[in-house]
């Protein structure tokens, strides 16, 4: 299966004050890659070395967590294609809300999941696919006039399901047959990483539509008339529409199938049977790697100031939905999962087991206390923020460049994020992991 290339990271350092501001908009549609640092394995009589056996059980859990995550992500992607199947037969308001509730309950589970990302570089190659962003929705479909695009962007209004046939430079491209394959390979047409084919923020933008309303109230507001054929239909080329959201649906059930195969149990040669193989030194560093990385060049940087700086709502991360305030929040929330090894499932189920906390506090309790509390206060800090959207102030309200008091409790939430980052740095070199340099997506703090 086609997969989307993700840029690579230079800086590797970080700070614990949070600094001002100094990027611009930053166009990406998928976070850069980075690759845990190779582990530098202590031996056994070096100062903060683990027990082989006490880090392989944090190892073995930590699978067993990564495996229910995508599990539920797949259980819940399935409920998402089943409420678009059902959308598809029947649109109208009522079908098409039934779908909104049931993308935006696929979101908890799969954002938990992305604390896994950077230190499993399975995960990261795979990743672009599915929740790729932010996107040039002009290359899927029918966009306001005045719509902006990724400077540069040989595809931006293309817009696939209104031709059969589409323009890219020098190159004609056939879209005729609108299949879960074409749509893979399309992503980054042109080069151009804002060309955003697939994944969960398509199927948002195809059920919301454009967010037209700048940072000003509202989300998306496409009618369920534009997937009507006949009498009534609106947005042109319907058909074509339906089988984009059809197939584009299908598609993040296949992906998340492969996923879950990756972490399954019992299995002799997939990628937790390999890393559950490694020395235990290797796979904390991992551990440890992804939760930084997630917490400082991703989650402050990417997500959030990226677009405070820019006081963009083109750069919030579910933008067609309103819904970045929880997306913000499940991704902290999965961050402090892997350090206390822990899961709620969607059920209500609790996965615990040993964890990382759990050989920090062996070694010096005073870190990973710190640790601890570091991670709740910054849960806090991203819940001011859904308390707010639960007011009816988003997230694209809060980053707006007249909104002093939002901006700030955005402010709040980054520097929190760099604060337990660097206590992530503390508790990894406490367990004998130096230099553990979470990556920063070449932001400064």
């Amino acid at each position: 299966m086609i997969r989307m290339p993700l840029a690579s990271a230079s800086l590797l350092a970080i700070a614990i004050a949070l600094a001002g501001c100094g990027e611009g908009k930053d166009n990406k549609a998928a976070a850069p890659q980075a690759q845990a640092p190779a582990a530098a394995t202590p031996s056994a009589s070096a100062p903060g070395a683990v027990d082989e056996a006490a880090g392989k059980a944090v190892v073995k859990h930590y699978a067993e967590l990564v495996y229910a995550v995508y599990s539920d992500s797949l259980s819940t992607a399935k409920t998402l294609q089943g409420a678009v199947d059902a959308f598809l037969a029947n649109p109208n308001d009522d079908t098409l809300k039934a779908a909104k509730d049931a993308w935006v309950a696929s979101r908890v589970p799969y954002l938990q999941s992305e604390a896994f990302r950077f230190g499993n570089t399975i995960i990261d190659d795979w990743e672009g696919q599915v929740n790729a962003w932010p996107l040039d929705e002009g290359l899927i479909d029918y966009v306001d006039k005045s719509y902006e695009h990724a400077l540069g962007n040989p595809a931006a209004s293309a817009n696939i399901i209104a031709n059969t046939e589409i323009q890219v430079g020098e190159e004609k491209i056939d879209v005729k047959d609108i299949t879960p394959e074409k749509l893979a390979s399309l992503n980054e047409l042109g080069g151009s990483e804002a060309n955003v084919a697939t994944g969960y923020h398509a199927i948002e933008f195809l059920l919301w539509g454009q967010d037209l309303n700048g940072t000003g109230p509202g989300a998306g507001n496409r009618p369920a008339s534009d997937y009507l054929e006949g009498q009534g239909a609106t947005g042109g080329h319907n058909e074509r529409r339906r089988a984009y959201l059809k197939a584009v649906t299908d598609l993040l059930v296949t992906d998340l199938e492969e996923m879950v195969g990756n972490w399954a149990p019992n299995v002799a040669d997939n990628y937790r049977a390999k890393l559950e193989a490694e020395p235990a030194n290797d796979g904390l560093r991992k551990m440890l790697f992804g939760m930084g990385s997630l917490s400082l060049g991703e989650l402050a940087g990417e997500r959030m100031k990226v677009s405070l700086e820019a006081n963009s709502p083109e750069d919030e991360h579910d933008c067609f939905s309103d819904n970045t305030h929880y997306s913000h929040f499940y991704d902290a929330k999965g961050i402090r999962n892997v350090y206390l090894g822990e899961y709620t499932r969607p059920d209500g189920t609790k996965v615990t087991g040993p964890s990382l906390s759990s050989l920090v506090a062996k070694v010096d309790p005073a870190t990973d206390a710190t640790l601890k509390a570091d991670l709740e206060a910054t849960e806090a800090k991203i819940q001011v923020i859904v308390d707010h959207a639960l007011k009816g102030e988003h997230y694209d309200q809060l980053i707006a460049a007249d909104n002093t008091a939002g901006n700030q409790i955005v402010r709040d939430a980054i520097a929190a994020l760099v604060k337990q980052t660097g206590a992530i740095e503390q508790a990894a070199g406490k367990l004998g992991i130096a230099n553990l340099n979470p990556d920063t997506a070449d932001h400064e703090f």
